[in-house]
């Protein structure tokens, strides 16, 4: 394998995402010096997956000397924490994050980073219901769409570039507004639609257990999501709010044109156009 594009990582939040992406790397490039920075029985489990080489102490400890610092925290602790990184990380690093919205991240990283190290904001188009480091996965970014937001001219972003196709995944650059838009129709909408069906399903449950008893796999693959834990969602909802909205409102809207057309033809075409969606989404796998 050739040399890495960086050689001295830290990942601050050793989770899911932190703990994926630093496993991925440490496979595409086994010398590779990765910190990480979080609970300290988390960084013990994550180095006893191998995903991490070092213990960060203190974030100081973590970041220092560190030529890429990866922030993959909930959007609110990454928001609290930019202006201190930029403050402290190395003047020649390059610091990215993994939030799952772009806009308010982007906006904090430009009020603070403006010498020394730059900011690049990301967001990795892969995960699963299941959060923490137990379910990280080397492959899990393998094949998905990277969101890249920032300068893609600047050496630091080339680099970054070619780590990600490195570990397998596809940098796309996009601006941030754009991003937000589009993930709140394709990742936030879904997420939030199971989260009312599962809610539906659990109001309408008797003492008998009906009708959850008479479910099939068709539901539990549908309600996947609602396994999502909560305290990764606030803060999406909090910093997509006015797009979540938008993207609900038209969701209301589609049920409401479905609803009447339940006994006309045109459910046909609703079938047809759904079933166009979805052969071309498994076309993409």
């Amino acid at each position: 394998m050739s040399d890495a594009p960086f050689a001295n990582v830290a990942v601050l939040g050793t989770g899911l995402i932190g703990g994926s992406f630093a496993m991925a790397i440490r496979r595409a490039f086994p010398h590779i010096n990765v910190v990480g920075w979080d609970r300290r029985e988390v960084l013990q489990r994550a180095r006893e997956q191998e995903a991490i080489t070092h213990l960060g102490g203190s974030l100081l400890d973590a970041i220092s000397g560190a030529d890429l610092v990866y922030v993959a925290l909930p959007i609110g602790a990454t928001l609290d924490l930019l202006p201190e990184l930029a403050r402290r990380a190395s003047a020649s690093a390059l610091v990215t994050d993994a939030s799952s919205t772009k806009s308010a991240v982007c906006r904090a990283a430009a009020q603070h980073f403006h010498h020394g190290a730059c900011f690049l904001g990301g967001h990795p188009l892969a995960g699963r219901e299941q959060s923490g480091i137990d379910h990280a996965d080397a492959a899990l970014f393998c094949g998905a769409n990277y969101a890249l937001v920032g300068d893609s001219q600047s050496p630091a972003a080339t680099r970054f570039e070619a780590l990600l196709r490195t570990i397998g995944t596809e940098p796309v650059w996009i601006d941030a507004e754009t991003h937000d838009w589009a993930v709140g129709i394709v990742s936030h909408l879904p997420q939030l639609a199971a989260i009312a069906l599962a809610n539906v399903v659990h109001d309408e449950t008797d003492e008998t257990g009906l009708p959850v008893s008479l479910a099939g796999t068709g539901l539990r693959d549908v309600l996947r999501l609602a396994g999502s834990p909560y305290e990764i969602w606030r803060d999406v909802c909090l910093t997509n709010r006015d797009n979540l909205v938008r993207s609900l409102d038209r969701l209301v809207q589609a049920l409401e044109h479905l609803r009447g057309t339940l006994t006309s033809r045109e459910l046909e075409s609703q079938f047809g156009a759904a079933n166009q969606v979805y052969k071309s989404l498994r076309e993409v796998d």
